[in-house]
């Protein structure tokens, strides 16, 4: 019987998503090469890598954590790789430093964005939740914070990165220009993991698409796809070998 009920739930998910994607409200891109993934973290924060290309010397950024450091912990448990967590949010700092991560985990407490300086971040809609976004919400304009952000190619040279082999990305709608700032830097990324935000204000649907468009078009190409068609993730393909 539950099989019965979360096969309902999948068909009904999908049909959904097909709608709002006739709509326009919503992408469906299918996956673009196969090769071996595991997903790491909860339910809620976890995400799919390409495993077979990680080391113990890899290189993790990880963007926007809130409360879920999960996918972070795992991924350090099995790999013993490097994770550099970023998170402006006080909420999300303070929550962290309570967790007593290990030494593998690096919280740096700035953002991420096409730019290099200060921006306000504003609080979400509901006070229970945690993300903020770089992205004007009229609601909480007066609860506004200011933080600091930088250009990824800034980051990694203020942390001494030469590359980068997982990007992972969960930025409340500032996703759309970091992207093109990465790929008009061409900086060496081998994996993208990202959150589209497609639905938020001022966001459409056009706007992803023209993004996975651009991301195809620079090498990165779809090995992992949510369910819920929000979260996705690419592999450069000067990665791949021939036979995949």
């Amino acid at each position: 019987m539950k099989n019965k009920v979360r096969i309902l739930k999948q068909i009904l998910r999908k049909t959904r998503r097909l709608a709002h994607v006739i709509a326009g409200r919503d992408v469906l891109f299918p996956v673009q090469v196969r090769v071996s993934k595991e997903r790491f973290g909860s339910e809620y924060g976890g995400w799919c890598v390409a495993s077979d290309y990680l080391r113990n010397d890899a290189i993790v950024y990880s963007f926007g954590i809130g409360t879920d450091i999960s996918f972070d912990l795992e991924i350090i448990a099995k790999y013993g790789v490097s994770v550099f967590a970023f998170d402006p949010t006080p909420k999300s700092i303070e929550w962290v430093k309570a967790q007593a991560p290990p030494h593998q985990f690096r919280l740096q407490e700035y953002g991420l964005a096409d730019h290099d300086g200060t921006v306000a971040f504003y609080p979400p809609n509901n006070p229970a939740h945690i993300s903020h976004t770089i992205l004007n919400r009229s609601a909480t304009a007066d609860q506004a914070i200011e933080v600091n952000v930088f250009r990824l190619k800034t980051i990694l040279e203020r942390l001494g990165h030469q590359r980068l082999d997982v990007l992972k990305m969960d930025i409340e709608g500032a996703e759309y220009s970091v992207i093109d700032d990465i790929l008009a830097s061409s900086m060496p990324v081998g994996q993208i993991c990202v959150e589209f935000h497609h639905g938020m204000d001022g966001i459409s649907a056009a706007m992803t698409k023209a993004a996975i468009q651009a991301l195809n078009l620079h090498g990165f190409l779809i090995f992992d796809v949510s369910a819920t068609g929000a979260e996705y993730s690419f592999i450069h393909s000067s990665l791949i070998a021939p036979n995949e």
